[in-house]
């Protein structure tokens, strides 16, 4: 099975109008609501993929009713907690988007203990368990250790997307797979390269890193840190539209890659890196996040460009 860890899911909320004028009444043409948060967003996109997928994280009052509703179409086993769900509200004009995004809650250590049961009860061997998304505020660094390791240590295949210096703590948990943007692994690692970054992670202890790096592709790296094998890899053209979702596609196609294989990783990356590159540009063409357009990704998957080297 597929697992999507959000610790700290939103529901979506976007306005839709002309024009917006601050300090003055503006007047809603469309309002819409989406289930929301990273790991949501590679469930919807897996589900779109007819892949069987199974969400969980922590949700909360009114707004984690909605959530739960809006994302019916895919297997839930929520943790309850008394804190009510975030809220992202979008203003969206004909000019410009404008986001406001709500900290969450934060999350003790109870509840933690009870989404590390409700993995345990879920996720074995040839599972892929994927971690995605800011995490509720306070979060300590030992509860995302004792996640990823005790899932990798049951022979699960584990992916993490997430920032700052968690990143690292992923890495050092032995995930197998870390899925940074260039800016999220600049921050966490201090290195402005990113084949540098990707190689300081491999050093901390994940088996593998993809780097997503917009319209030039991704970058992807495994082995030993200190002379990897690295792939590059390149859409065919610059796609125009909404990247919000992009990078949540990728880890969508990289999941299924991983999902019960028993290939090593460097064999996955040479198989299926260019559809992760192909769903993410699918991706950018849908408004919202957490939709593909499969047309687009078929047609694309073939012109997607990769090279490798294990030169450092």
């Amino acid at each position: 099975m597929i697992l999507t860890i959000t610790p700290n899911p939103a529901l979506d909320v976007t306005y839709h109008l002309p024009h917006a004028r601050w300090g003055d009444v503006n007047r809603v043409q469309q309002v819409s609501e989406t289930a929301g948060g990273k790991g949501v967003n590679v469930a919807r996109v897996l589900h779109q993929l007819g892949e069987a997928v199974t969400c969980t994280g922590f949700l909360g009052g009114d707004t984690g009713d909605r959530l739960r509703h809006l994302l019916g179409g895919v297997d839930q086993r929520w943790v309850s907690v008394e804190s009510p769900t975030r809220r992202t509200t979008a203003i969206v004009t004909e000019s410009d988007t404008t986001l406001f995004n709500e900290p969450g809650a934060p999350v003790d250590d109870a509840a933690w203990r009870r989404l590390n049961a409700v993995v345990a009860d879920l996720a074995g061997e040839g599972d892929v368990v994927v971690v995605s998304g800011s995490m509720p505020p306070g979060t300590s660094e030992s509860a995302l250790h004792t996640l990823v390791d005790s899932t990798v240590a049951r022979g699960t295949w584990v992916v993490v997307d997430t920032s700052g210096p968690l990143l690292r703590v992923a890495a050092r948990a032995r995930a197998t797979l870390i899925k940074p943007n260039h800016d999220e692994l600049r921050a966490a690692t201090g290195e402005e390269d990113a084949l540098a970054g990707a190689r300081t992670l491999l050093g901390d202890g994940a088996r593998g890193v993809v780097v997503s790096l917009g319209e030039d592709g991704m970058l992807a790296v495994a082995g030993d840190p200190d002379r990897p094998r690295t792939w590059r890899v390149r859409p065919s053209s610059v796609v125009h539209g909404n990247p919000t979702g992009a990078g949540d596609a990728a880890v969508a196609a990289l999941a299924r890659a991983l999902h019960g294989t028993n290939a090593p990783l460097s064999a996955v990356f040479a198989d299926y890196l260019a559809d992760a590159v192909a769903l993410s540009a699918s991706a950018v063409t849908r408004p919202v996040a957490g939709e593909v357009d499969l047309d687009f990704y078929h047609r694309s998957r073939a012109t997607v460009s990769v090279t490798t080297s294990d030169r450092h």
